[in-house]
């Protein structure tokens, strides 16, 4: 209990004594508010806009959660389409492989003119860069399965769906998980990225508008609060995935032991 309360209290303590410096080192040196306003300022000024930043806070959380279940499904299924035939996965993986290699902003501008303007064209950008990840590493709980096992379910004349749901599934959870966890802080990039670019066309503009914005307008203050604002949600929706996760293993841990 004292090491978990220490884990939360001491990132705190860093976290107020960076600021504090912040403040003194604002306050001696007169630094110019167009470089780096103090901590101060950007509370005073985030704080008349509560109301826009958080539902631009919600609005891309929407999309990084849209997009983040998304790859999920679609990370899963060509994890099973790649686990079960050799000449899709040799087909197709190798440009899975070349697609994450292309920069997230080379492609958005791509994803904006066929999808069209808006938060559809965000939830795209979010799947492709989040994709990845959890295709490679369900593919890899899918396809190390101990060979003493599939000999033993082969031995008991196991149909090919009973060794996919009651063998290589339960192996991918674990991996199935860690790629979640990566993909989690995609999600935030690919929304800000995404907003950034098609941030005009949607009618409830997200926080990469208004860090677009931001920039062009020289609102510094706006930009740090939303720059904050996509740190935060991006550690949230890592921290879930983490603690599902957790949930998850000790209730399939538990299952197994029973059985």
């Amino acid at each position: 209990m004292r090491g978990s309360i220490s884990q939360i209290l001491m990132p705190l303590f860093f976290l107020l004594l960076v600021l504090s410096l912040w403040q003194i080192a604002d306050s001696l040196f007169d630094i110019e508010r167009l470089i780096l306003p103090s901590p101060l300022e950007i509370i005073q000024e985030s704080w008349k806009k509560i109301d826009i930043l958080i539902a631009a806070t919600m609005v891309t959380g929407k999309a990084a959660l849209s997009g983040f279940a998304i790859s999920i499904c679609l990370g899963v299924t060509l994890a099973l389409l790649f686990s079960t035939s050799r000449l899709a996965k040799q087909c197709i993986y190798p440009y899975m492989i070349l697609l994450q290699t292309v920069p997230i902003v080379a492609i958005a501008p791509l994803v904006i003119i066929w999808f069209g303007g808006g938060l559809g064209s965000v939830v795209v950008i979010v799947t492709v860069i989040s994709v990845f990840p959890i295709v490679t590493n369900v593919t890899t709980g899918l396809t190390t399965v101990d060979p003493g096992l599939t000999e033993l379910m082969q031995l008991y004349q196991a149909s090919r769906i009973d060794v996919l749901f009651k063998l290589k599934l339960p192996n991918a959870i674990p991996y199935l998980l860690t790629g979640a966890r990566i993909s989690a802080g995609l999600t935030i990039v690919g929304a800000v990225v995404g907003e950034y670019m098609a941030g005009h066309f949607i009618d409830n503009r997200g926080l990469g508008y208004y860090i677009f914005m931001g920039t062009q307008n020289f609102q510094v203050e706006v930009l740090y609060a939303s720059i904050l604002l996509s740190t935060l949600l991006g550690i949230a929706i890592v921290g879930f995935t983490a603690v599902l996760g957790k949930t998850i293993l000790s209730r399939w841990a538990y299952t197994l032991h029973q059985s």
